[in-house]
């Protein structure tokens, strides 16, 4: 869920822009233009009226004639309101002309509400989509003189109510202020109400976009008030809401280097907006009514994964851990509580966007209503409804009253997102939007880059999770593996493009995506461990697959379930739910007896440790690139099997599978050489997913949830057998001598699409050349791998696991790990054979780090790191100096052996002039 670091601030960090912003807001009504008049709504929601110029007026008690104002006191009310048009709800609104305020009762004052951002007008890139959810959080309006704040609430802090722990708390831990604007009238004399302006109050930056365009694209975007505008405010019972455009701009953008720095990447100015010095985000600002009667919380359990609201409990101060977690759920409730199946008193209704293409509508519906399988189990009939939105509907969809499912466009990438806005005092879910592009559903290996094989956002960046939990991946990976699926199985012949069986492929991956992203708004988190329940001789049976599908749980990466060629095949992705799925399902919907609850939870809960089908592992698990967190191997996207190091090793062989059948394809006159080289990055991509989690196994370290009682320790170290089968693999699959082989005139048609690299370069964007680099895209690959394997993290963890494991059990050694390395990477050096460009790039890169290790020493490197290291070191100059003198070599390979000495000789010499030798 999703997927990159979080690039945007959360409300708490925005607090410093809304602060600046607000200094200047209350002269924003004056400042901002005259918006875009919006289109008239025909026949509103129930419910829900838009504001619009319309007839004057009247208020309660207002007397005919008008007086002038005592200077520096607010108008009076009756004056700010004449000819204005009101429209009743939540919060009543009064629109005259452009200006909007809302009117304030003595009532709402310090009174908490929901506060929720939807981002309306994105960029189609960077993550910054329209439609997507932003932050949300408690509110409420405080009156100060003659200023009207908005505050955010500080709910990570919680006492009994009127308790001197709840004063405490109020003196030791801050709010914070939104937005702040002017109050504009004096109060009504009967009602007592009084009016803000919603144009000074709302164009500030509450969602912290500034910083989200900086961290995107390093370039310091600043609010511009003077072309920020209140485009459209509705009202109805439970949810007043504010479109905004705010305008953000720079003077200038930074001139590139005259010398460009590889180890400073340049990052690219937007590239979807015709000026990237000035663009425009749309958001739309929620206000809505928080549940009169706040759901009873389920507390959350670790072996179940769920979505959590967090805060900290000062109630009782013998708790060892003050931390309270709360699941985060849909207040589902029974018809009749007493009946063993019955309707939901209010069931889960999704929209489906009226924008989404009508032959993907019934893949959508199908994936949405999937989940009624699971609550069936627990009682509930019909617990969760799709339903179209009509053609001529214009309610707002953006509303926190409707959960959806939307379609947008975007530029690259494909990702479909599932989040949810929930109450932060419960965890009850309130609204939920799913996003989905066109990219998923159509070809999409034009998105497939020279620098494809890399780890995927989610495995190697700590940053993940975020505070927003919104983002997933799932989607922007998944079309990906069905375009490879599709590459493969048309070149076999097994699939043909316009078939009904590719259809159906389709009907099916849309139906997977849209289930799994709607498992994350009923609150699951992924399970990426759940993919190594069955075996892979299971998984090749069509019969047991139609029947238990392929994984434990859809909220997994599941990678196509391709056959080897001559194997028969079977289902290509998950058909549906899986074990997991209803359990977890059991665990935070199942009605269950106040009094019990405590007791019946954990037995729910235990049961994970019991049934391997229920295994659970997610994101913070599965992390790699030599990370703290990514030491587990059987917590992995994209694999299959009980075995995943023998799929890796299939992954790798479908790859050349495609490799050898692109190299013999023969395109038809006039036809384009793109289709060469999409397959070829696509084989590339397939094999950085097989091989990057394979290093997981390098020093690894299986971790289960599991509590006291279980008869299974927390933390096991991955067998040596096991380490030393995965460096095998990725010594053969990777750095072998013949890892990679391809046909030289097959190289020479691999050209990137020459209009789209003429359009890059005229916006500056390229700096590689017109043919694909496969040294430079290979090498990539590699560097990731031994970064990983090399890492001061792993060899720790290598060190330390002799520590953990059982008594006379073999362990791997980190001599093992460095000695397997240097062998396989400097194999030449006992072969005799000459060394290729690749395998020099390769030794190279190897070598840097040797010196790295020898010569700067990281403080976190193991002292037997740095010692091994040494040695290694020792005996590669050793090695060089009796290669380099066998006869027949090349110039080349005898300047790269002479190079390669040198660098050890000054590596060493430096090492002990450090140590004062």
């Amino acid at each position: 869920m999703n997927s990159l670091p979080r690039t945007r601030p959360t409300l708490r960090e925005a607090v410093a822009l809304a602060l600046g912003a607000s200094l200047v807001a209350g002269s924003f009504a004056t400042l901002a233009q005259t918006p875009s008049p919006a289109p008239a709504p025909s026949n509103p929601a129930p419910s829900a009226q838009t504001v619009t110029p319309g007839p004057a007026a009247t208020t309660p008690g207002s007397p005919a004639a008008t007086t002038a104002p005592t200077p520096g006191t607010p108008r009076p009310f009756k004056d700010i309101v004449k000819d204005a048009k009101e429209t009743k709800g939540f919060f009543t609104l009064w629109q005259k002309d452009d200006k909007v305020w809302i009117e304030v009762k003595p009532d709402q004052l310090d009174k908490p509400f929901l506060l929720a951002l939807v981002n309306m007008g994105g960029l189609g890139e960077q993550r910054i989509y329209g439609g997507l959810m932003d932050d949300s959080g408690i509110v409420y309006f405080k009156k100060v003189g003659t200023q009207m704040q908005l505050i955010l609430a500080n709910e990570r802090f919680r006492a009994p109510k009127g308790s001197p722990t709840e004063r405490a708390i109020k003196t030791s831990f801050s709010e914070s202020l939104l937005a702040s604007g002017a109050v504009a009238s004096a109060p009504h004399p009967d009602t007592k109400s009084v009016l803000v302006e919603a144009n000074a109050l709302l164009l500030v930056d509450m969602a912290g976009a500034a910083t989200t365009l900086e961290n995107a694209f390093r370039i310091p975007y600043a609010l511009d008030g003077r072309n920020s505008s209140l485009v459209k405010a509705s009202t109805s019972d439970e949810n007043t809401g504010f479109d905004v455009s705010l305008h953000f701009a720079v003077p200038k953008l930074a001139a590139r280097p005259l010398v460009p720095n590889p180890a400073v990447p340049v990052v690219p100015p937007p590239q979807n907006v015709p000026d990237a010095r000035s663009l425009f985000l749309g958001y739309r600002v929620n206000f809505a009514r928080l549940p009169e009667k706040p759901m009873a919380p389920r507390l959350a359990d670790e072996r179940v994964g769920y979505f959590t609201t967090s805060f900290t409990d000062f109630t009782d101060d013998l708790r060892p851990n003050p931390n309270v977690h709360y699941v985060r759920r849909w207040r589902l409730e029974k018809k009749d509580p007493n009946a063993a199946m019955s309707e939901a008193v209010k069931p889960i209704v999704y929209w489906l966007d009226k924008n989404i293409p009508v032959k993907h509508r019934q893949a959508v519906i199908d994936g949405v209503l999937e989940w009624n399988k699971a609550f069936e189990k627990i009682g509930f009939k019909d617990a969760i409804q799709a339903k179209v939105q009509p053609d001529d509907a214009d309610f707002e969809t953006s509303d926190t009253r409707f959960a959806t499912v939307r379609w947008y466009l975007a530029a690259g990438g494909a990702p479909a997102i599932g989040p949810s806005l929930a109450d932060p005092r419960t965890g009850e879910i309130i609204d939920a939007d799913i996003l989905m592009t066109d990219i998923f559903t159509r070809s999409s290996r034009r998105f497939v880059s020279e620098d494809a094989p890399k780890a995927h956002a989610h495995e190697g960046m700590p940053g993940f999770l975020g505070s927003s939990q919104q983002f997933c991946s799932f989607a922007e990976q998944a079309h990906l593996e069905a375009d490879f699926a599709m590459d493969i199985l048309e070149a076999r012949g097994d699939l043909a493009p316009d078939s009904p069986e590719a259809d159906k492929f389709v009907y099916e991956y849309v139906k997977e995506v849209i289930t799994h992203e709607v498992g994350h708004t009923l609150g699951l988190r992924h399970n990426f461990r759940s993919s190594t329940i069955y075996t892979a001789a299971q998984l090749a049976d069509p019969v047991f697959t139609a029947k238990n599908g392929l994984i434990g749980s859809v909220m997994d990466y599941p990678p196509f379930n391709i056959p080897m060629k001559g194997e028969k095949a079977t289902n290509y992705v998950q058909p549906s739910l899986g074990p997991y799925d209803y359990w977890a399902i059991e665990y935070a919907y199942k009605p269950i007896d106040p009094a019990n609850e405590k007791a019946e939870l954990e037995s729910i809960a235990a049961r994970g440790a019991k049934d391997p089908l229920l295994a659970y592992g997610t994101d913070e698990d599965s992390f790699i690139g030599g990370s703290p967190q990514g030491m587990d191997p059987t917590v992995n996207v994209w694999d299959l099997s009980d075995n995943p190091l023998a799929y890796y090793r299939k992954r790798l062989e479908l790859s050349r599978e495609l490799w050898e059948r692109i190299q013999a394809k023969q395109l038809q006159p006039g036809e384009s050489y793109d289709t060469l080289r999409r397959s070829f990055l696509a084989g590339f991509d397939q094999m950085a997913r097989g091989l990057l989690p394979v290093t997981k196994y390098v020093g690894g370290i299986v971790q289960v949830r599991d509590r006291a009682g279980s008869g299974r320790l927390p933390f096991t170290p991955v067998p040596a057998t096991q380490q030393r089968e995965a460096l095998k693999l990725l010594n053969d699959g990777l750095f072998s001598v013949d890892s990679f082989t391809f046909k030289p005139e097959f190289l020479a048609s691999l050209p990137h699409s020459r209009l789209d690299y003429f359009d890059q370069l005229q916006r500056g964007e390229v700096t590689r050349q017109p043919m694909v680099s496969v040294p430079n895209t290979l090498l990539t690959l590699q560097r990731t791998v031994l970064d990983q394997v090399m890492s001061d993290v792993v060899a720790t963890r290598i060190v330390e696991s002799q520590s953990i494991a059982k008594k006379g059990e073999a362990t791997f050694k980190l001599s093992e790990l460095y000695d397997n390395l240097q062998g396989s990477v400097w194999s030449e050096l006992k072969s005799g054979r000459e060394v290729s460009p690749m395998r020099r790039n390769l030794q190279r890169e190897h070598l840097r780090r040797v010196a790295t290790a020898v010569t700067r020493p990281s403080a976190g490197q193991p002292a037997d790191a740095r010692a091994l290291q040494r040695m290694n070191a020792l005996q590669l100059a050793a090695d060089l100096r009796v290669a380099q003198a066998k006869p027949g070599l090349s110039k080349e390979t005898k300047a790269h052996y002479a190079e390669s000495l040198n660098a050890i000789d000054e590596a060493l010499k430096a090492q002990m002039q450090r140590a004062g030798v």
